[in-house]
């Protein structure tokens, strides 16, 4: 059991047969009154956002959250097929459950993917991916006050702003925390 007071940020709790990740806690101690704790948790299952009281001291089942290294294999319409590189077992999840972190993956990458019963919570990529561009505009010298980019189309359908002697087959290194280029390869 875990009280209010040993909260942390990504720990993650049950409340009502649902399993929680706390995004943000504040203990708050009003002048007059008991002491409280203000919290944003995130639903694992459903990915919504509520905003919840709890007096200070109130109990709390931990989830406890499973960590596997998976691969990335392929991409069929709106599934993406990944294997667990343990038992070799393979597994698929639509672009709703993965979320925006499906515009950096590459095939043969390997990823952790961390699940709570069963359900999937989080796949963390590698914080710097290399990826080809395949479809980019020509650069224009024009205004070069400001550091000047353009659009590029990276091989896994992604979008993102380049300098502007960036060309099309150039591979570059993009920083997936931030999703902006960082470096030619």
């Amino acid at each position: 059991m875990i009280s209010t007071n040993q909260f942390k940020n990504g720990m993650t709790i049950t409340i009502d047969d649902q399993v929680f990740s706390i995004i943000y806690f504040q203990h708050v101690k009003p002048g007059k009154g008991g002491a409280f704790v203000r919290t944003k948790l995130r639903n694992i299952k459903y990915g919504n956002v509520i905003e919840r009281t709890f007096r200070a001291g109130e109990q709390f089942k931990q989830a406890f959250i499973e960590t596997k290294k998976i691969q990335f294999l392929y991409r069929q319409g709106e599934r993406f097929h990944f294997m667990d590189l343990e038992n070799f077992e393979q597994m698929e999840f639509s672009k709703q459950q993965l979320g925006d972190k499906v515009r950096f993956m590459k095939e043969n990458t390997a990823l952790a993917m961390q699940s709570c019963n069963g359900s999937i919570v989080d796949i963390n990529l590698p914080n710097f991916v290399q990826l080809a561009i395949v479809e980019t505009e020509p650069g224009v010298r024009a205004n070069t006050v400001k550091a000047p980019s353009k659009q590029a189309v990276l091989e896994t359908g992604a979008k993102i702003d380049v300098p502007l002697f960036i060309g099309k087959g150039t591979i570059i290194k993009i920083d997936t925390r931030t999703g902006k280029y960082v470096s030619r390869v």
